[in-house]
């Protein structure tokens, strides 16, 4: 109504100002009032020029012409003797535009939306641009239900007839769903029929959820998946008859009401195939899950025409369509079914295409690809390559597209975009565990040295239970044909009894190298073989005699090591039996072959929702090494996705080892000679001398890693003051229900719930279910700048006298 007004105003007053002006031939044009627009602008604009006859007609012409452009707020003709005189009066311009409030909507979004209108710096200002932002930004913010929305706009005048526009913005809050009434429905309930629904009312425990948040488009979601639950259930009539949404008084409670006629149940009657059908009609029949004589699902149809399409697109039929055709018979209340298939041409690849990949290869992202330029287009093929790429460890994210490409209708290109994530790290940092506390490190690391894909590292570690040096390098595409090599170093220090293990320490040194090859898409097989050097520092000292004079007087002494008393390790070390541990005693040789088959089908490496990843490995100490053993080990977790972003997973350990040459046979080493430990353990966990499986190789059990609620490494067989000295046969399990992250969704964060259970055995032949134990409760992983950030609050159950429980564990930071 004002812009009518105006219009008719400006109107007027152009008849007016024409009218005012006789007819008379134009000598010359002057232009009084401008300030920043020039006179050749003008100019351009007006339909007049020197040598026209002036008429009322051409005058009120000029003067629309004139105020078309914008730039003026006032225009008038005046005469001189033959001169025309045009009179303007600029519009200001716009000096500053300030926003102000906005938070659900970015700023960069908002400024976009402003220039598409037409406000912003340096252009001219008009108030009715100014209002249809006004409504705009309002628009905007009430599509995601913010209809308590205040949009203030405030212009100042400048100097130098300039404006400074200010826009302050009050979101807000979302308006939530109070009240959802479906009106109509007899054979199910609301609570039924709402359960995949977006909007919902959310439940007040969810405090930190925007489940009940309401907008447009779950509105409109919510009435599809409505009208899906009855058509999956055969209800063909069904209809939404009406949508009724109000707003209460404060713009922030919404009551939505659906009226709906349900109709009648319909069964299927007959199914067909027909079209051309390049594939035996058998196999696809076996492809259709909707039979004759079941209730009519479009669910069902859906799937089964997926099923088609999908087996269609791997031999190479990229754009089939499959169209189920229904007819129904609303007299017997039946729906017969025809799948015409038109399989379209047969799609071949005429090219890959990498995009975003500034610092990878192409050759790496190419080496990943089952799917093959000149062949033909097949989908699973290209599913597979993503999972792959989405798998190594420096993309962020991998997406793949098949445009055809023009021209031709049997060519399609495949572009492939991925995000990458910084691959190569150096880190100097402080970190903290419950079990090594104080944990400085400094490492460099490239898991994509060069761009080649190949891994290169550098570690330094130092803390009271470990201080290591590490260089490491892995080459994933050793050859064309996916083997892998590696090498790697190592020294370390290793203190165990500060990681609640019996008292000693050692040193080791080691190197080896590695291979590994491909089996299958999901299946590896590796096999390395290294040579360490371990020396022990364990028992206690001793001072004896070293030298005897004719008489038997000791002339020196000097201090060696003996067994601790109540220590069946260093007890074990004594195999001549002469009550000292000689150096030789204390070191060991070990030239180490391993062999493992791995098999991982999970679609994310860090947080995954489906597949499985196992593990078995079997290392061996060859003979020539100064002790002969073999362990066993392997380690599985699947993993199935359920609803609403919940993710179950289980997850089993198992490990066992033994010796393989007559160490025990020959050694004449004496038990530790207690009865009962000197603590409150159980005294059936005592070892009284460790045989098997040598004692540096033990499997350990406990700790926020393995079993939650338990102190690390202290589950197990036990010395005679009741310290953890490991065993030959460990079992550990659990399941988990992975949460979706309430506050912050993020692939590098994950809340879950658990159960653990398991325990360490001197040897398999002790095993007793009884022993296990478990524990419950509630984990936080974060994918922190400083490392993995690891927080879980445990019940433990089944604890014994003498465990070391904990209920709240962690740790953070890295180590190498």
């Amino acid at each position: 109504m004002i812009r009518l007004l105006a219009l008719v105003l400006s109107c007027l007053l152009w008849a007016n100002t024409a009218g005012a002006v006789e007819p008379f031939t134009i000598r010359d044009i002057r232009v009084e009032g401008l300030q920043r627009i020039s006179e050749g602008t003008i100019y351009n604009y007006l339909p007049l020029d020197r040598g026209d006859q002036l008429t009322p007609a051409n005058a009120r012409s000029a003067i629309r012409e004139l105020y078309r452009t914008g730039f003026f707020q006032d225009v008038s003709l005046a005469r001189e003797g033959n001169i025309l005189v045009i009179n303007v009066q600029e519009r200001p311009a716009i000096a500053n535009v300030s926003l102000s409030g906005n938070k659900a909507i970015k700023e960069e979004e908002l400024r976009r939306v402003m220039f598409d209108i037409g406000l912003s710096e340096g252009e001219v200002f008009d108030r009715l641009v100014l209002d249809r932002l006004s409504q705009e930004l309002v628009k905007q913010y009430y599509s995601q239900g913010r209809y308590a929305v205040n949009v203030d706009t405030r212009v100042t005048e400048l100097e130098r007839n300039r404006v400074r526009v200010a826009i302050v913005i009050d979101e807000g809050d979302v308006a939530e769903i109070r009240h959802i009434n479906i009106v109509g429905n007899e054979t199910f309930t609301d609570k039924d029929i709402r359960k995949e629904f977006e909007a919902d009312i959310k439940p007040f425990w969810k405090f930190w959820s925007k489940e009940g948040q309401y907008s447009r488009e779950k509105l409109s979601g919510d009435m599809e998946k409505l009208r899906s639950y009855y058509l999956d259930r055969g209800y063909v009539d069904f209809n939404i008859e009406s949508t009724q949404v109000s707003i209460g008084p404060e713009k922030q409670d919404i009551y939505i009401t659906a009226n709906v006629v349900e109709g009648d149940v319909y069964g299927v009657d007959e199914v067909q195939i027909t079209g051309d059908l390049v594939i035996d009609e058998g196999t696809l029949r076996r492809l259709i899950i909707t039979q004759p004589g079941e209730i009519f699902s479009r669910k069902k149809v859906e799937q089964s025409v997926e099923n088609i399409t999908a087996i269609l697109a791997n031999i190479g039929y990229a754009f089939a369509n499959v169209n189920p055709i229904t007819d129904v018979d609303r007299d017997n209340r039946l729906v017969s079914i025809n799948f015409f298939v038109d399989p379209g041409k047969r799609v071949y690849i005429r090219r890959i295409q990498f995009v975003g990949n500034s610092k990878t290869k192409d050759e790496v992202l190419r080496r990943e690809m089952r799917q093959m330029e000149g062949a033909w287009f097949s989908q699973s093929a290209i599913d597979r390559s993503r999972v792959r790429m989405q798998r190594l460890t420096y993309f962020e994210t991998v997406e793949m597209e098949t445009p055809a490409v023009p021209g031709t209708d049997d060519q399609v290109d495949v572009i492939v975009t991925v995000s990458e994530r910084p691959a190569g790290s150096f880190t100097v940092g402080l970190g903290y565990s419950q079990v090594q506390g104080l944990i400085a490190s400094l490492s460099i690391q490239q898991d994509n040295f060069i761009g080649s894909g190949k891994r290169l590292g550098l570690g330094i570690s130092h803390s009271k239970i470990i201080s290591s040096l590490n260089i490491t390098y892995n080459n994933p595409y050793w050859t064309d044909e996916g083997v892998s090599r590696g090498f790697f170093m190592r020294y370390q220090e290793f203190d165990q009894g500060a990681a609640n293990i019996s008292t000693f320490t050692s040193s080791e040194w080691a190197l080896g190298m590695n291979f590994g090859v491909p089996i299958t898409e999901v299946d590896y097989l590796r096999s390395g073989l290294g040579y360490r050097n371990s020396q022990l520092n364990i028992g206690r000292f001793q001072t004896e005699c070293a030298e005897f004079d004719e008489e038997g007087n000791c002339l020196r002494f000097e201090f060696v090591l003996v067994p601790s008393p109540g220590d069946p390790l260093s007890a074990s070390l004594d195999a001549n039996g002469d009550g000292v541990l000689s150096p030789d005693e204390r070191e060991f040789d070990v030239l180490d072959w391993s062999l493992s088959w791995s098999r991982d089908s999970r679609n994310h490496f860090l947080n995954p929702t489906r597949g499985s990843a196992q593990t078995l490995t079997l290392q061996t100490a060859l003979p020539g090494s100064t002790r002969q053993y073999y362990k066993i080990s392997y380690r599985g977790a699947k993993y199935w996705p359920i609803w609403a972003g919940l993710v179950f997973s289980v997850r089993g350990n198992l490990g066992y080892g033994d010796s393989y040459d007559s160490y025990d046979k020959d050694s004449l080493a004496t038990p530790i000679d207690i009865e009962v430990p000197i603590g409150d353990c159980d005294p059936s966990d005592l070892m009284r001398l460790d045989t098997g499986l040598p004692f540096y190789e033990h499997f350990y059990s406990g700790g926020v890693r393995d079993l939650r609620g338990y102190d690390d490494n202290t589950l197990g067989p036990k010395d005679a003051f009741c310290r953890s000295v490991g065993g030959d046969f460990k079992v550990a399990g659990g399941m988990e229900l992975a949460i979706p992250t309430p506050f912050a969704a993020g692939s590098g964060t994950r809340i879950a719930l658990f159960v653990d259970t398991g325990y360490v055995y001197e040897n398999i032949k002790a095993f007793e279910a009884s022993k296990l134990r478990g524990s419950f409760g509630l984990s936080v992983t974060w994918e922190a700048p400083i490392g993995p950030i690891v927080i879980s609050y445990a019940f433990p159950f089944n604890d014994q006298p003498g465990d070391r429980t904990e209920d709240l564990q962690f740790s953070f930071g890295t180590t190498f």
